[in-house]
């Protein structure tokens, strides 16, 4: 092979890594999943149950049905206080009185 052919090929390749890593990180970036029971009061992304209608109207902290949208594969594995975890499903804990 000739310099210039293996100086492009090699160019080539570089190019084509690059753009097939920053596709992953783009997307692994964007794909975002509701977690539920892991924002603190006023801070949720949206419908948090009774009582509430949308974005930043939980009223408890780790409110059980208040979602905030988080990097994927990270819900379940946040550092929360006491005993508590984060939930793709609506939980039953930490909520408001109803009065």
């Amino acid at each position: 092979m000739s310099h210039k052919t293996m100086t492009t090929l090699a160019i080539a390749g570089a190019v084509a890594a690059a753009v097939s890593a920053h596709g992953t990180t783009a997307a692994q970036a964007q794909e975002k999943v509701k977690c539920y029971g892991v924002s603190l009061a006023g801070e949720n992304d949206c419908a948090a149950g009774p009582g509430t209608t949308c974005a930043g109207t939980s009223t408890v902290d780790y409110q059980g049905n208040a979602w905030t949208l988080v990097p994927a594969g990270t819900c379940e594995e946040m550092d929360l206080p006491g005993d508590r975890m984060g939930s793709l499903e609506p939980l039953d804990r930490d909520l408001p009185e109803q009065g």
